[in-house]
């Protein structure tokens, strides 16, 4: 029996990229979503103040290290994770499967996994169960289940009995999930096997959830090994619900997923480049910490209205890194959030009137298939003798406001 969808369809375009609106009990969020990660409970180097500045609609905290710092026994007498961060943002908790099977050491059974956490070497059991109690204890809007996370390379014998366990896994995750006020959903699995998608995605459907995720990507496929995948599940999963494509965030794979039908994405690289001083801009990827940007008076990217770009320089941010000032970071932080918000609104936007297939050959075009930034274009400082270079061009689609 299927459980009733919070997400609505309200535009998809003929390549069959999608605009919707996930209802959640607290806050409704418009689709196609890139959701920030905040794994330890808070988005690194930045205040809960900036985050509706920056256009997040909702954030992601990880089950698996909360129940371990600082338990969810502390986080449930605060009243709950929105209130412990101090957030009134919908907030998803991923279950940790994808952490617990990244780990070296562990021992997976029919109950559940054994493992020694790689902070303290602490001796931790978690079966499906657990999960949905630590994650009902933390009180988040979206819940997730309980599934094995298979390695890019692992081989067919393995996947098909990993398959059929996260089937049982995540039914055993369905009943032990009894919080009404907290949406959950299911995880599909398979590997790189088309028909062990499908299979997979069929047998998650049977039991029935709010919402369904693809995962076992993001594991060193590369993308077009990513696409296949995609292209081989995403026709077996329902239309009337939300479809979350689990640990991805370059702009080149997230335009791709949703021209397959992906809703909803979340990464870790947004924040984390950032704090290496690597920023996403209308024209590419750069690296302010770059001698050549060390005079630049000219914002990280003429056409985004965060409140870094509208307040500071590239010579100012060059500058906080060279001197180990975290507020570079910050700043950063803020910058590429709310570039990544922009993005995924434009994307809306040209989903909604019909400009969906200009957009993704754009993005192309700036984004393409890489592992490096590529240099941006510089601009004159003030002052500077001859004519002044006009800003590059937003991304395109509409622009929006916060």
């Amino acid at each position: 029996m299927t459980c009733p969808a919070p997400w609505t369809l309200e535009h998809e375009d003929p390549s069959g990229a999608r605009a919707g609106t996930l209802k959640l009990g607290r806050a409704s969020v418009t689709t196609p979503i890139f959701m920030p990660v905040g794994t330890q409970a808070a988005i690194r180097t930045v205040s809960p103040l900036h985050l509706k500045d920056v256009g997040a609609q909702i954030i992601l905290a990880n089950t698996y290290h909360l129940s371990q710092r600082p338990g969810e026994d502390v986080v449930k007498k605060a009243g709950g994770l929105h209130k412990f961060m101090a957030v009134d943002l919908p907030i998803l908790t991923d279950s940790g499967g994808f952490q617990v099977f990244s780990l070296d050491k562990k021992e997976v059974t029919e109950e559940g996994v054994s493992f020694n956490y790689e902070v303290d070497g602490k001796g931790t059991f978690l079966t499906p169960e657990r999960v949905m109690q630590i994650q009902m204890d933390l009180g988040s809007d979206i819940a997730m289940v309980f599934d094995e996370c298979l390695p890019f390379g692992a081989d067919r014998a393995y996947a098909e009995r990993s398959v059929a366990r996260t089937t049982r896994w995540e039914r055993r995750s369905k009943v032990a999930h009894t919080r009404e006020d907290q949406t959950l959903f299911g995880i599909v699995q398979g590997g790189f096997w088309p028909e062990l998608r499908k299979r997979s995605a069929e047998e998650i459907q049977e039991i029935g959830f709010d919402g369904y995720a693809i995962g076992g990507l993001s594991v060193g496929e590369g993308h077009q090994n990513m696409c296949d995948v995609l292209d081989v599940t995403v026709p077996h999963i329902s239309k009337q619900h939300a479809r979350y494509l689990m640990g991805v965030g370059r702009p080149l794979d997230l335009v791709e997923g949703v021209a397959r039908g992906i809703d909803m994405f979340d990464c870790v690289l947004a924040t984390r480049h950032a704090r290496s001083g690597t920023l996403y801009t209308a024209v590419g990827r750069m690296r302010v910490t770059d001698a050549r940007w060390r005079k630049d008076m000219f914002p990280l990217d003429t056409s985004c209205d965060c409140y870094t770009c509208k307040n500071f320089t590239r010579a100012y941010l060059h500058h906080l890194f060279k001197v180990g000032e975290v507020l570079g970071a910050t700043l950063c932080t803020i910058h590429n959030l709310r570039w990544f918000a922009n993005f995924m609104a434009a994307m809306r936007a040209s989903i909604q009137d019909g400009t969906f297939a200009s957009f993704r050959k754009r993005v192309a075009e700036i984004y393409p298939e890489d592992t490096e930034p590529k240099p941006v274009a510089s601009y004159p400082s003030p002052g500077q003798r001859g004519p002044q270079k006009a800003p590059p061009r937003a991304m395109p689609g509409k622009r929006h406001g916060r």
